[in-house]
Formats: C-alpha cells, structure tokens, sequence
C-alpha cells in the first residue's frame, strides 16, 4: 500500500563508497523527506552535501542501540502520514544493518513501505566472484568466536548454494583459517574488499591461498564469497527429489535437470530419469 500523497516508510540503499551510486530517487527524497533515520546522522549529512542536496525534513539517528527506542516515534510519524526515510552508512538498510525491525511494525500495523534499489555488497561481491552463483544464500557476519565460527563453517560443508558474509578486516585471517581447517584448502572463494572504492581489491583462490594472503593482514570493508559443495552423484535417481522440488516451485523440468546434474549425472539421464520415475518404471540401466 503507498498513499497518493508519497506518505510513507521508505527505505534506501545509499553508495558503499563511490557517491556516483547515489541514484536520482534517493536524491529526491532526502530533499523531500519529513524526517530521515540515520545509522550515522553525521555521514548523512556529508552524503546530500556531496550529492548537492538540502535535507530540510527532521535528522534523527537510528542505529542499533537506539533502534528500539526510536520506533514508536518513527512508526506514529508514518501513522500521521509523513514521509519518514531510512538510511544507513552504505547499501541497504535491514540487510546486517538497522531497519528491519522499524520495516516489521509497520508492517504489522498495516502501515505503507518502500524500498529505493541501489548499491548492495552483497550482489556486488556475487557478480565479482567469478563463482557459479545462480544459487547462493547470504550469512550476516559470522561468529567472533573460534568454537561458534567452526560451527558456522561446518553448516556450510554440504551448502550446494555460494554463500555471501561480512567480515571485520582484523578478523579475516582467524575466520579463514578456521574454513581452511573445516572445508579444506582447495574450497574456492572470493575475497571483495573496499567495493566501488578506491582501493577496490577482489583476491580469487582457494580459501588455503587467501588464508595465506590474509596473513600479513588486510584493511578495509570485507565481503567474501564461498563456492557451493561440490555434490558428486553418480545415481540419478539420488537427484530425482531435487529436480522436482524445482518443477514444484516453477521451473522448466529441463531447466531443473541442467541445473541440478552433477557428478558423474549429466542432464539427459536425469530428465530420462525424472521422465521414467514419473512413469512408475525403473530408471534404465
């Protein structure tokens, strides 16, 4: 639901370093907002100076040990009809940033909300890769701690899908030791840092070759990217479930079968398969 009027929650993904990112959309409604909530009010503000824009609705900082205290007033701000912005530091709030609770209440209470596409890390890190990434599921930040962080890594041993997180720079060394030591040295993977910045850096290996890189220690804003598990299957009819689970959902049968063959399966004997199992007969020898 979004009033005529413009009235409403809107949240915008703001640049993770280049201001160029800034799209028109965001320009406007920081001129055009009655109040903007932002992680960092002073980084706001250097944002619309940069971008040559006047904020003339009220700043209100909103970051995560406010962020509970600050929700009723956002929330009665949107119930009275006013344009209320939410921004943080870089990309897109609610995703490993403040947001989703204030995006919660006011979906709870029926109340109007939007969303301003724009810069992410995370599609920016999957596109940069140079990983299958068709699939992927995205994991926050891991644990700080080693015993909690291994566990976080054995989850992944059999993840089929790439999967996206955030690391602390000082942290990128111990986290990836504990990969090399839970899913082997020979896992791929991507290490994106400083992205649309100046600096920008992606470093693509094994994760033993940049374990050894993050050694002699790293700065900056870290995305990594992990390949999927390899699954090998020499059956077909051990992929059978998958391929429909997918059809289930929407997808051509072939298009499962091409997505899903691996191992020693190629794609027809799986769509053979698939199509002889429909059948009630045995898949052919």
């Amino acid at each position: 639901m979004v009033r005529d009027d413009g009235s409403m929650l809107i949240l915008a993904a703001t640049p993770m370093g280049d201001v160029g990112d800034a799209s028109q959309r965001l320009r406007d409604a920081l001129e055009s907002a009655d109040v903007v909530a932002a992680e960092d009010t002073r980084r706001t503000k250097q944002l619309a100076s940069a971008l040559g824009v006047t904020i003339t609705g009220k700043v209100v900082s909103f970051y995560d040990q406010v962020e509970a205290n600050r929700l009723p007033m956002l929330v009665e701000a949107v119930r009275e009809e006013k344009k209320v912005l939410l921004v943080t530091d870089a990309g897109m709030p609610s995703v490993s940033d403040p947001g989703y609770r204030l995006v919660a209440a006011c979906v709870e209470q029926d109340l109007p909300v939007t969303c301003l596409p724009g810069p992410s890390a995370v599609t920016t890190a999957l596109a940069l890769s140079g990983l299958p990434v068709e699939r992927f599921c995205f994991d926050g930040f891991p644990p700080r701690k080693q015993g909690q962080r291994t566990t976080f890594f054995e989850q992944l041993k059999t993840e089929p899908r790439a999967c996206v997180f955030f690391e602390a720079p000082h942290r990128l060394e111990a986290c990836l030791a504990d990969a090399v030591a839970v899913l082997g040295p020979d896992r791929r993977a991507a290490v994106c840092r400083e992205l649309t910045k100046t600096y920008e850096e992606v470093k693509r290996g094994t994760l033993g070759e940049l374990a050894a890189w993050a050694a002699d220690g790293v700065r900056g804003e870290i995305t990594v990217v992990l390949a999927g598990a390899q699954r090998v299957v020499q059956d077909p009819e051990d992929l059978i479930g998958d391929v429909e689970e997918l059809v289930a959902s929407g997808m051509r049968l072939k298009d499962a079968c091409a997505q899903l063959a691996v191992g020693g399966v190629s794609k027809r004997e799986l769509y053979e398969a698939v199509l002889q199992a429909r059948a009630g007969a045995e898949p052919a020898e």
